[in-house]
């Protein structure tokens, strides 16, 4: 895969995408929203492909926000469908894939930028880390999930504030909000990233993927959560990895799961 503003790695059954606008500070504009869509889907049709990280070039920015100058001059309809159209094939599309995704967040992640990496299952930054979400200083809201996910994730209060006066947290503010996972130097960032996701490699990709969908249902209006689990929880039965793991289990060895 070729693209103009990211990059794309395969190592085994782990891929990296890279935004790479390092002079734009990785700034989201519409073709990077694009080719992230196109990466992230090729990435999900690849059946080698366990999990994902997503982080971006340099030191100084994972993504600083969304290109203003795209939109600056947008009317309501146009601000209604850049919304839209931004949810549907880059932030609920990522939020929803089956392979797991892992936001390694190097410097700035602001707007746009922290929507994106909110949107993936879970988030590690550096030490260094600035997020925040700006927009109504700006004189606009977030717009592609961020007044839905943020309190999800730090509770209303806490995101009530973030958004209000535009303000940045630190890593560690994040860390203890619990919109970050974990919080290590920028040195470590990938590596850890690395040793997280080779211990979601050596469990079952279809349960994973499962566990995904259930986890998801519990935030969508008018789903019941526990039935969802209910329902995926059964269909593993039915599954190679599920007879794999218990045999495997039953006879004291590590199980070679199929993704089956």
């Amino acid at each position: 895969m070729n693209f103009e503003n990211i990059l794309v790695s395969k190592n085994n059954n782990l891929a990296q995408i890279t935004i790479n606008r390092p002079k734009k500070l990785n700034a989201l504009n519409k073709a990077t929203i694009e080719e992230l869509h196109q990466a992230f889907d090729a990435l999900e049709s690849d059946v080698a492909v366990k999990a994902i990280i997503i982080t971006g070039s340099g030191e100084k920015a994972f993504v600083a926000g969304a290109d203003i100058s795209e939109f600056a001059h947008f009317s309501v309809d146009e601000g209604s469908n850049l919304a839209r159209k931004g949810q549907e094939i880059l932030f609920n599309f990522v939020a929803n894939l089956a392979t797991p995704v892992i936001a390694a967040i190097n410097g700035f992640a602001l707007g746009g930028g922290l929507e994106l990496a909110m949107a993936c299952h879970f988030r590690i930054a550096s030490d260094n880390a600035k997020m925040g979400l700006p927009e109504v200083s700006l004189g606009v809201i977030p717009g592609y999930g961020g007044t839905q996910r943020l309190p999800q994730l730090v509770g209303k209060g806490k995101a009530m504030e973030m958004i209000m006066t535009a303000g940045m947290i630190s890593a560690e503010d994040a860390k203890n909000s619990g919109l970050v996972n974990h919080v290590t130097t920028q040195e470590e960032l990938l590596p850890l990233a690395e040793k997280i996701a080779g211990k979601i490699l050596r469990n079952s990709s279809v349960a994973i993927s499962a566990a995904i969908v259930a986890v998801n249902a519990n935030f969508e209006d008018g789903v019941n959560g526990f039935d969802t689990e209910i329902k995926a929880f059964g269909d593993c039965f039915g599954t190679e990895d599920f007879k794999e793991g218990t045999t495997a289990f039953l006879e004291k060895r590590k199980p070679n799961f199929s993704g089956n």
